[in-house]
């Protein structure tokens, strides 16, 4: 909450009255202070390696779905071809106040593995303790077991290989899944704002619906209570941790799209006079609360299958993609009619994926529209055609993360293309080019002129001071913190691949500081000179209209010139 109110929301309004106040896109809207276009080039950076990895949720989800409408379902059982000798269907802990002594009885007990019970029975003195049932009421879970929802995850889903040096062969259902996904979204997005506004009419608030019915039946479970419990208990001595402040920031600022350019673009759309401010504290609330909305739907089936399973619920809680393709659908095979629940669940997740993918698409096609000159054969182009460039580029990418090495390429780019470091640098910038480059009290003017009255000084304060040093904060912490690349606590990164991630991170935060150099180094002049060149903000037409009334007295020369003439002799 901390970081909602001093980064999320005010990093949040800047960007999207920005994109209102110049009309234009992430990259061309960043005129107003021209030797900081980097901030847009580098924003471009991001929101392409997002929206090239993202769309991997949505495959995943697809082909989750696709597998759900059979019962039962296929992550519920072994037996499978994709399934080991050590599956086990059993997820139940089974040591409550029991002695080792049922594992060598006549009746096997039902709830212990068979392929375990075959292995004790064979050598009955040679029990070690990750396979003995302990006395005191407390068990670990035999060595080597696997549940079959972890072995489709990462046996037919994934095809998991080794590592990143060993990418495989391409899986045919995935790239299928690809190409629907890919297509879904360009004909979602190809016609503009305007057609997309009326799909996520539906994408927007279907997830609700569902979210309402999932939560329903997720209170009804036997030990939703103590997952509800789990989720809303405070542990106080976290906030002494750094990685809990890292998380914070990398989580708002990823889930507002901030730095991807994505709320410039869509903010140009809005009319001039259109009550931006307003929007963002309503925008920012629905995100947020549909995030703690969510966290009761996803506690609740997890405290359900943590009193099913016999073990604590931080047991069963995972983050990333093993919440959503691990965590979730173990849970849904434990509930009556579990094919409907499991269709519900991924169907909302494909929705509420489309929806993210929409907004990201949107920003860089918008953004690449703006940078097109117009009198040019490329600034020619429709918009269906830059769209579907963008689209096809992205899939011949994503071709790498449906190897069986794929999962390996995926969790590169999102840790390293746009991670915390990569949005808290961005948003960093933004806030110090636009307060103390630009001017905090001239955007204030600029965005009453807009709304009609100006904003708290609330919002003056964190672009100036507040804002930047919790970036620096938390991007220090980052860095002081940082450990190498791992998958699962078990495969660690080569020091190839780390470099590869760093280079995917430098490839958007070396552009602000390369362009300014790059300006500064090329413009003639003094130091001084250049920088109030460089910084001199260059107006659009439609500054013509809302910026003269008040500064028609400064405007009008003495040699007989108009004010347009002035005005665009600025622009030049």
């Amino acid at each position: 909450m901390i970081i909602v109110f001093i980064g999320g929301i005010p990093v949040f309004f800047l960007e999207i009255a920005l994109g209102q106040f110049m009309k234009q896109g992430g990259v061309s809207a960043w005129n107003i202070a021209p030797l900081f276009k980097g901030l847009g080039l580098a924003s471009m950076v991001i929101v392409f390696f997002c929206n090239t990895y993202y769309i991997m949720i949505l495959v995943w989800g697809l082909y989750f779905l696709l597998h759900s409408f059979t019962n039962p379902l296929p992550w519920a059982t072994c037996g499978h071809p994709w399934n080991t000798l050590n599956c086990t269907e059993n997820f139940r802990r089974a040591c409550h106040n029991r002695s080792a002594l049922p594992l060598l009885s006549s009746t096997p007990d039902p709830s212990i593995p068979i392929s375990l019970l075959s292995s004790v029975v064979s050598s009955p003195l040679n029990l070690s303790s990750s396979t003995l049932l302990l006395f005191n009421g407390s068990c670990v879970e035999p060595e080597g077991m696997r549940s079959p929802v972890i072995e489709f995850w990462e046996r037919k889903v994934l095809r998991l290989s080794g590592g990143l040096d060993e990418p495989g062969d391409i899986s045919t259902h995935m790239v299928l899944c690809l190409i629907a996904t890919w297509v879904i979204v360009y004909f979602c997005i190809w016609k503009g704002v305007k057609g997309t506004g009326k799909v996520v009419y539906f994408t927007a608030l279907f997830p609700y619906l569902v979210l309402v019915v999932l939560l329903a039946h997720g209170v009804t479970l036997p030990g939703a209570l103590d997952g509800i419990v789990y989720y809303l208990k405070p542990d106080w001595s976290k906030l002494w941790e750094a990685q809990v402040w890292i998380d914070a920031g990398t989580q708002i600022f990823f889930s507002y799209a901030i730095g991807l350019g994505a709320l410039t673009a869509l903010g140009s759309y809005n009319r001039f006079h259109n009550n931006c401010y307003q929007d963002a504290f309503v925008l920012a609330m629905i995100n947020s609360g549909t995030s703690f909305f969510a966290g009761f739907v996803v506690f609740s089936v997890l405290g359900f299958m943590a009193a099913e399973q016999g073990v604590d619920i931080s047991k069963v809680a995972e983050s990333g993609p093993g919440l959503a393709f691990i965590a979730y659908p173990k849970a849904v095979t434990l509930m009556p009619m579990a094919p409907v629940w499991a269709a519900l669940f991924f169907f909302m997740l494909l929705v509420l994926g489309l929806d993210s993918q929409f907004v990201g698409v949107e920003g860089f096609v918008t953004g690449v529209m703006d940078m097109l000159p117009p009198k040019s054969m490329a600034g020619s182009l429709r918009r269906e055609v830059v769209v579907a460039i963008c689209c096809i580029t992205c899939f011949f990418i994503d071709l790498s993360m449906v190897t069986e090495g794929g999962m390996y390429v995926f969790q590169l780019f999102d840790y390293y293309s746009a991670s915390g470091i990569t949005l808290l640098w961005q948003a960093f910038w933004e806030c110090v080019v636009v307060a103390w480059v630009y001017g905090a009290d001239r955007f204030m003017d600029d965005v009453a002129r807009m709304i009609g009255y100006r904003p708290m000084p609330y919002m003056k304060w964190c672009w100036s001071y507040i804002t930047p040093l919790v970036c620096v904060g938390v991007f220090l912490f980052h860095v002081v913190n940082y450990k190498p690349l791992t998958y699962n606590s078990v495969y660690t990164y080569p020091l190839w691949g780390e470099a590869l991630g760093w280079c995917l991170a430098l490839s958007s935060m070396l552009c602000i500081p390369i362009t300014v150099l790059y300006k500064l180094l090329r413009c003639k002049g003094s130091f001084t000179e250049r920088w109030q060149h460089l910084t001199t903000p260059v107006w659009g037409r439609h500054h013509m209209e809302y910026l003269a009334p008040e500064s028609e007295a400064k405007l009008l020369p003495p040699n007989g010139q108009t004010k347009n003439t002035l005005l665009f002799e600025s622009v030049i």
